[in-house]
C-alpha cells in the first residue's frame, strides 16, 4: 500500500509540504511539475525550486514568489502586529471587485467565492484537483465559521486567501494527485 507519512509536530507550511512531496518525484517529474504550476495562471505567482542544506540535511527549498517577492516570516509577523483584527470580523468590504486576473493583492481578504472564482474559472487543472483545492478551503472556512460564529459566506480568508496561499494549496493538491497515495498518515 502506497502510504505518505507526514510528521507535522511543528505544523506544516504549504511551501514546506510542497518541497517534501516534490522529494518523492524523479528529477524529470519535478521539472515537469514546476513548469506545470508556473503555467497554471495563478495571478502574479511563480514557483522557484533549489537545493537546500539545513543542519547538515539536504533537501529542496520551494519559494513561492508573488509579483517577484517571496512572503517572508517578517512580512507575516508585520501583518499580524500592525493592526488588530479583533476576531470579530465586522469590517466590511464595500469596494467593487473587477474580474480581471489581478483582482487580488498581497494583503487580500478573500471570501470562498473569490477563491472559487480563481480555482474553477482560471486554473488549468484536472477537475479532481480543483475539487481538492476547494475542499481544503471549505474545511478552513468551516473552521473559521465555527470559531467566529458566522456563516461560511461571511468568512474572509486573510493569509490563506492570498495568492501565495492559493499557490501552496494548489501545489500540494496537484502533488497528491500525481503521487496518488492510498493512505496519508499525519
Amino acid at each position: 500500500m502506497k502510504t505518505i507519512y507526514l510528521d507535522c509536530g511543528m505544523g506544516a507550511a504549504g511551501d514546506m509540504l510542497t518541497a517534501a512531496l516534490l522529494e518523492l518525484l524523479s528529477e524529470d517529474q519535478r521539472m515537469d511539475f514546476i513548469e506545470k504550476v508556473n503555467s497554471l495562471g495563478i495571478p502574479g505567482v511563480r514557483f522557484e525550486v533549489k537545493p537546500s542544506v539545513k543542519c547538515g540535511i539536504t533537501g529542496t527549498h520551494v519559494s513561492v514568489l508573488v509579483d517577484g517577492t517571496e512572503e517572508s516570516e517578517e512580512m507575516f509577523m508585520h501583518h499580524h502586529h500592525d493592526h488588530d483584527h479583533g476576531h470579530d470580523h465586522e469590517h466590511t468590504h464595500d469596494h467593487e471587485h473587477t474580474h480581471e486576473h489581478d483582482h487580488m493583492h498581497a494583503h487580500s481578504h478573500s471570501g470562498l467565492h473569490d477563491i472559487k472564482h480563481i480555482v474553477r474559472g482560471h486554473l488549468d487543472l484536472p477537475e479532481n484537483v480543483k475539487d481538492d483545492v476547494m475542499a481544503v478551503y471549505s474545511l478552513i472556512g468551516e473552521a473559521e465559521s465555527h470559531v467566529h460564529g458566522v456563516d461560511m459566506d461571511q468568512i474572509h480568508f486573510h493569509e490563506v486567501g492570498t495568492m501565495d496561499a492559493v499557490a501552496d494549496v494548489t501545489a500540494v493538491c496537484l502533488l497528491m494527485d500525481i503521487l496518488s497515495p492510498q493512505q496519508v498518515i499525519c
